[in-house]
């Protein structure tokens, strides 16, 4: 049974972004022990156009393969919204991957232990509390099922357009919302409420 973890390196050998030049190594994982299976160099520019970037995102997952764990120090912009497009689940880690590797194993074990166990449960989302108009507290659902998680909570609504508004409370903002807001034209804005609690506002203009 092997498992593998791609991750993008750059020139120090620590993981880096895909809007910085490096390389995107996948690692796989036999009998307990990680080696590198194969790399590629993954490069964009300020000329590239859209063409372009899909043209190297295309390269890109189809290098990817059957791999679907993807780690990287940041995850803003399309080129990772593509990454989720395909399947992939998309993890924020510094260090080297000797560092990272297996904690980023069990993270995602763990995230699809608790998508098999919350299939059987209702799912809390969004409340209207006025026309259009919704709030959700994922700091507080989560407090209330262990294990649940943000796109869980979040990712199906959001698709669906169907609000002027949502009101977010979280104890951070979860990479994969503003990334999700971005490519879905939606206008998004915060504040600091406390050290542990941040208000997460999400518009809507096409909304009618």
């Amino acid at each position: 049974m092997f498992c593998e973890i791609a991750t993008v390196i750059g020139s120090d050998g620590r993981s880096s972004s895909l809007t910085r030049p490096g390389t995107v190594v996948v690692y796989r994982r036999t009998r307990g022990i990680w080696n590198k299976d194969r790399e590629m160099s993954f490069i964009t520019d300020e000329e590239d156009n859209l063409s372009d970037i899909r043209r190297k995102m295309q390269e890109l997952i189809s290098f990817l393969g059957e791999c679907k764990i993807f780690v990287t120090k940041t995850a803003t912009g399309a080129l990772y919204f593509d990454l989720m497009k395909a399947g992939c689940s998309v993890f924020e880690v510094s260090g080297t991957p000797d560092e990272f590797l297996d904690d980023v194993l069990f993270e995602e074990e763990k995230e699809q232990a608790n998508k098999s166990a919350q299939k059987n449960v209702a799912i809390p989302g969004p409340y209207e509390r006025s026309p259009g108009e919704y709030v959700v507290s994922i700091k507080e659902i989560q407090g209330k099922i262990p294990g649940i998680t943000s796109k869980q909570i979040l990712l199906e609504f959001m698709r669906t357009g169907k609000f002027s508004s949502i009101e977010i409370t979280c104890d951070h903002i979860p990479p994969w919302i503003e990334m999700e807001a971005h490519n879905l034209k939606y206008e998004i804005s915060s504040e600091k409420k406390d050290i542990n609690e941040v208000i997460l506002m999400i518009q809507n203009p096409g909304y009618k």
